[in-house]
């Protein structure tokens, strides 16, 4: 991990991949390019779970420990949100200003912003801890005025009722 704020990271991230996605959507077409970023921008979320969930506290992960994670998220302003709740079987939240959805339409990614950061959040959650789920119905990289956020977690026990 790096001392980079996270919305740097993107920035630095589509500087490079945005003219491979454009290449690769030259040669085999929109369609399987957004697929193959897609699939690759998910395992690398999934990682990137896993590391952060190696390094919780005690090893053992929790909805409090990662609601802290979004300080990492909001740093710099990167986003404005409302939380709507925040308890440890909950995490429910409206995003408001969104700076990744504005940088990637900046760079003229706005196409594949949803690729590059939004598919991240959920899939995120499959490396930290796999109790925790999201559930969004719109976001502001595909033109909503708000995201909707809602992170539930579930013991393992209550998932198998």
């Amino acid at each position: 991990m790096t001392d980079l704020p996270t919305l740097t990271k993107r920035r630095l991230q589509a500087q490079v991949i945005g003219p491979i996605y454009a290449e690769m959507a030259a040669e085999i077409g929109e369609e399987k390019a957004a697929q193959i970023l897609d699939r690759a921008i998910r395992k690398a979320a999934i990682a990137e779970g896993k590391e952060f969930a190696r390094r919780a506290p005690g090893g053992q992960t929790s909805m409090a420990d990662f609601i802290k994670l979004y300080d990492f998220w909001t740093a710099d302003g990167a986003l404005e949100m409302k939380v709507l709740e925040a308890s440890d079987t909950r995490f429910d939240f409206d995003i408001t200003r969104c700076r990744y959805a504005e940088t990637y339409k900046e760079m003229g990614l706005g196409k594949i912003g949803h690729l590059l950061s939004c598919n991240r959040d959920g899939t995120f959650c499959e490396g930290y801890d796999p109790n925790i789920t999201l559930e969004r119905k719109q976001t502001i990289m595909q033109g909503a005025p708000c995201c909707t956020f809602r992170y539930t977690y579930r013991r393992r026990d209550e998932a198998t009722r």
